[in-house]
């Protein structure tokens, strides 16, 4: 692949006791957010990529208050190994086949990324991940203290393809994310775990990329 890995989403988003509206709970998991110094978690299941359900497997770090994000793979095939800093400025894409790096500006590498009108380089940043995007509360299950919120968001540009989000009281984490087409077909289902915060990560250890790999600008 030459662009960007096309998942990843709506992954920090957490619940909220009592909320009682999509827009009640976004604004305070992006309070919530803001809060947590660190950010990790595992992703797996499995994605409709390149026309074919492959299994998807692969690790996210982040600092929220610095836009910074590493994700890294361990599946698919085509991608194992590979790894994605993301930050407010640009995204890196290391690609172990070739040991290369490329460098690109993020309001370029946007145009590449996403799946159903979704910007994974976004993900680490609530706020700016939704805007744009009508959010809806689907429905609650479960008793006060386990309560799980289920989320769904479609992109005002006109299409009809959604991303549902379910949320956990119990640590107001995500659960799982899934995708699906305008024809209604689920392109990912994705389960999240393995959720920390606060686990002590730099920037420097996110950002650290072979030192020997071949960079290139696009």
């Amino acid at each position: 692949m030459k662009t960007l890995l096309p998942l990843t989403l709506i992954l920090s988003l957490a619940g909220v006791a009592g909320a009682q509206s999509a827009q009640d709970i976004l604004t305070r998991v992006d309070n919530a957010q803001k809060t947590a110094k660190d950010v990790s978690f595992r992703i797996s299941g499995t994605a409709a990529l390149e026309s074919a359900a492959q299994k998807v497997d692969f690790t996210v770090r982040a600092i929220p208050a610095q836009n910074l994000a590493r994700l890294q793979f361990a599946a698919p095939d085509a991608l194992a190994d590979n790894i994605v800093v993301a930050d407010k400025n640009e995204v890196r894409q290391y690609l172990f086949l070739t040991n290369q790096v490329t460098v690109t500006p993020l309001s370029k590498a946007s145009q590449g990324a996403g799946l159903g009108g979704l910007d994974f380089t976004q993900f680490s940043n609530t706020a700016s991940l939704l805007k744009g995007y009508d959010v809806k509360l689907l429905g609650t299950s479960g008793a006060a203290g386990s309560r799980v919120y289920q989320l769904e968001a479609t992109p005002r540009s006109g299409s009809t393809d959604r991303t549902r989000v379910w949320i956990t009281e119990a640590g107001w984490r995500p659960t799982r994310v899934q995708l699906v087409s305008t024809a209604g077909k689920t392109v990912a289902d994705l389960t999240i775990s393995a959720y920390k915060t606060n686990s002590g990560l730099s920037a420097a250890t996110l950002r650290n990329l072979p030192k020997d790999a071949q960079v290139i600008r696009q």
